[in-house]
């Protein structure tokens, strides 16, 4: 089992991701893409958090930049679309949904390298996989961790955000203090943006951020 919040991570990584989401980064066990700035963008995070809530999405978008894009792509109704295509085109359903194995295939993997068994999550994925878009901050780490090929709409909202380290993003400077934040209790039920939202149930189960 992990016995950190973010067990896999670098100081300097660890509280730069702090900074980027605003509180500790729980789970969090390695940089799955590093943004050209070297800052990092995704990470891989736990199958079971460290306060034991089980928690799908593996491939967790946290740089600033691209969780704002993806946001403004969410906003102009881009999903909707999507879902339109994935109804009518079997070829791309059919693409997305290797995707989703795929994304079950790496959460294994990592599941077993920890030494976790969450049958709580058991062939669920994240954004909205395998047969609708709900978060495109999931489909984009999945796309930005495993490059293109793997999920055609993460790379569809890869192209249409385009080269967002280009824009100005957090300052250089990291606070001293930024890998002790204040880990925010509502990451585990948080809303399908990288901040997360609502409140965690009593009981464990699994988190609906970014997934």
């Amino acid at each position: 089992m992990i016995d950190s919040p973010h067990a896999g991570l670098s100081r300097d990584d660890a509280a730069i991701v702090a900074q980027q989401l605003g509180r500790d980064p729980r789970g969090a066990q390695t940089v799955a893409w590093r943004c050209p700035c070297g800052r990092p963008g995704v990470v891989m995070t736990a199958p079971r958090l460290p306060n034991g809530v089980p928690f799908p999405t593996t491939y967790y978008l946290t740089c600033t930049q691209a969780t704002k894009a993806c946001s403004s792509l969410e906003g102009a109704g881009v999903m909707a679309a999507m879902n339109r295509r994935l109804a009518q085109d079997q070829s791309l359903a059919q693409t997305y949904r290797e995707a989703h194995r795929s994304y079950l295939a790496d959460r294994d993997l990592l599941a077993a390298q920890l030494g976790q068994d969450v049958p709580e999550i058991a062939g669920v994925s994240a954004g909205g996989m395998p047969d609708r878009v709900k978060c495109l901050h999931a489909l984009a780490a999945q796309s930005l961790a495993k490059g293109p090929g793997v999920n055609p709409l993460g790379d569809e909202v890869l192209a249409a955000i385009g080269e967002f380290w280009r824009r100005p993003c957090l300052s250089r400077s990291v606070p001293a203090d930024a890998g002790s934040a204040k880990i925010d209790e509502a990451e585990a039920t948080g809303d399908d943006t990288a901040a997360g939202g609502a409140a965690q149930q009593a009981a464990p189960r699994p988190s609906q951020g970014q997934s």
